[in-house]
């Protein structure tokens, strides 16, 4: 007995050491070996790109035209969008224990292959090309390669093109802040502090608007934690700058702008957003909140991304941008944009999300592809941030944590109650997250705020992933057994998670038992809490076992999204809804007043004594 127990801590131990539950997700610039690049240039062999100047009229985004030619074509010539243009060896810091640079130590921002959408290109070594760039605070070339990814050839280098204006302040993203009438704004500069103080100019809509400065950070190859970030991912992130913006009115509807003062007294200034402020806690208003995992990031132009990344990814940031007059906030629990090391890619997610994020507050949590990182003191360590090791997810977007390192944090917004946990540090009783999470859970008052949420991207209650089945647990290891006691204790009502990208609803479940039966409308006081899967954002699909559960009562393998909508403090629904169509898909309904609330729960009354 003693030997058996033995050996399962010692198997729980190296999964939590090693990870070895992991979501999917490939970076698809991992695949280029860019490293191993050798020239090749032919006199007739060339690339164009038009027009040469972008942005002339402000715009973050454009574009660009290609014209190539190369007279040996072949099915696997692929375009490389490199930005700086210039990227030769030169620009690299020397790597230790290497004795001579290679020709090419950056990776692209981007790729496509020469043939794509130009079925004629491989019989004529002719082919033209539309991509979009984004400003990137740097000039762009685009290189013609033979050879494929993994063995690249550089055949053609085209004239360097650029923004207008490169150290514009682009991609705003809010966040709610520490206080429930507070907004914090997060954007992407070229500008550092010697060169322009970062400012917000905000205030009611059609009311005196105000100044309120900003904070500025950056990063450098020293921050990240190994290979790819600090080889051929790494890229200059610019100067990312935050203001917090006080004392809001609730529900009050403000405009603001991000700008830069210049010492010579000059102003740059973005465009004019607009978001709606928080309601006072325990509002009784109509209340709607996005959640969902594992979003990704994906391209227009279909460059980069392989085919089960980019419908999900782009499908899901569209949904949301057509319904967002209809949400009040976005919660993204981890796996944000899967950069994996290849930093270029977080001014792509911004950008993508900009619409979003710049309108309702874009409220992150952290996921293995933002922290995991071999002796960089996450809980597994494996290689699944690149080397980024949280840096980017810490600098890039704002949250209300004490310490953003350790991303665990709670928000409220009206009548809700969010405790966001951060799964890639440790949760276990005894550790300083578990006592965030029940002074979180215990904290709330629920007479004012009756619907309690618990977010965490990996899941640490039920699923059928076969990864999870696979090691018999059907959860992340030592995860409910943890936790499942403050959950049935402080009533929480539903848990999310993200990581298995896919959506898996239970029935209302304690101690892997249905307490009560699955259901689309649940009355009455308090049994147990419901637990979902919804990390079906964007990324590739993951797969279920063909085993069934009894907890198992919804499944669903597609990509979509959750939205709960706080109807008044004793009515919530929840709605399952699929990226593809928008259409609900799974739903459920909770009427509850707040006797209910303090009614005892399975296993959750105070112990009877001989006292009592």
């Amino acid at each position: 007995m003693k030997a058996s127990a033995l050996i399962l801590l010692v198997v729980v131990s190296s999964l939590l050491r090693f990870g070895l539950v992991r979501s999917g997700g490939e970076q698809p610039l991992e695949r280029i070996a860019i490293h191993k690049a050798t020239v090749a240039f032919h006199d007739s062999a060339y690339i164009k790109a038009s027009p040469v100047v972008l942005g002339l009229k402000g715009q973050s985004r454009e574009w660009v035209s290609l014209e190539y030619s190369h007279p040996s074509p072949s099915s696997d010539d692929w375009i490389g969008v490199f930005s700086p243009a210039n990227f030769s060896s030169s620009i690299c810091e020397p790597e230790s224990g290497r004795e001579e640079s290679p020709l090419l130590c950056t990776s692209p921002v981007k790729f496509q292959y020469a043939n794509y959408t130009n079925g004629y290109y491989q019989a004529t070594g002719h082919g033209s090309l539309k991509l979009q760039l984004i400003n990137q605070r740097e000039d762009f070339s685009f290189a013609l390669f033979s050879g494929g990814i993994t063995n690249p050839k550089l055949i053609a280098v085209s004239n360097t093109i650029a923004f207008a204006y490169p150290k514009a302040p682009v991609y705003p993203r809010l966040a709610q802040g520490k206080a429930w009438n507070e907004m914090s704004v997060t954007w992407t500069s070229g500008y550092n502090i010697d060169e322009a103080e970062p400012l917000v100019e905000w205030g009611q809509k059609g009311g005196d608007q105000t100044r309120s400065p900003a904070g500025t950070l950056t990063f450098g190859h020293n921050s990240m934690c190994g290979s790819p970030a600090r080889t051929v991912g790494w890229r200059d992130p610019g100067f990312i700058h935050t203001s917090f913006l006080k004392e809001l009115w609730p529900n009050a509807k403000y405009t603001y702008k991000l700008g830069h003062r210049l010492f010579n007294g000059s102003y740059v200034w973005s465009r004019s957003y607009i978001f709606k402020a928080s309601p006072y806690p325990g509002q009784d208003s109509l209340q709607q909140i996005v959640i969902f995992g594992d979003l990704g990031k994906a391209e227009i132009d279909g460059s980069n991304e392989y085919n089960n990344f980019q419908p999900g990814s782009l499908n899901t940031t569209y949904r949301l941008i057509k319904d967002l007059n209809n949400i009040d906030m976005v919660l993204h629990i981890g796996d944000i944009c899967y950069a994996n090391g290849y930093i270029s890619q977080w001014d792509q997610f911004t950008a993508q999300v900009e619409p979003i994020a710049s309108r309702v507050p874009y409220m992150i949590g952290s996921g293995n592809h933002e922290r995991d990182f071999p002796g960089s003191g996450s809980f597994y360590e494996n290689n699944d941030s690149g080397g980024e090791c949280g840096v980017l997810a810490e600098t890039m977007f704002y949250v209300p944590a004490e310490n953003r390192a350790n991303f665990w944090y709670s928000t409220d917004y009206g009548m809700f109650r969010f405790c966001i946990a951060d799964t890639e540090h440790d949760w276990r009783p005894g550790t300083e997250q578990y006592k965030f999470i029940e002074h979180c859970l215990s904290t709330v008052d629920r007479q004012k705020q009756p619907w309690l949420i618990f977010l965490a991207h990996r899941v640490l209650g039920y699923s059928s992933s076969q990864f999870y089945a696979e090691e018999g647990s059907f959860e992340e290891p030592m995860g409910r057994e943890s936790l499942q006691e403050l959950w049935q204790k402080y009533k929480v009502d539903i848990a999310l998670y993200g990581h298995v990208h896919n959506y898996e609803r239970t029935c209302p479940a304690y101690q892997n038992a249905c307490m009560q039966k699955a259901s689309n409308h649940y009355t009455g006081p308090f049994v147990a809490t419901t637990h979902v899967v919804v990390g079906g954002g964007g990324a590739s699909l993951a797969d279920y076992t063909p085993y069934h559960a009894q907890w198992s009562h919804f499944r669903d393998h597609d990509f979509g999204f959750v939205k709960l909508t706080g109807f008044n403090h004793t009515s919530l629904l929840f709605e399952y809804k699929k990226s593809s169509d928008g259409k609900v898909y799974d739903h459920f309904t909770i009427t509850r007043d707040y006797r209910d609330i303090l009614a005892c729960s399975f296993d959750s009354c105070p112990r009877t004594t001989l006292a009592t």
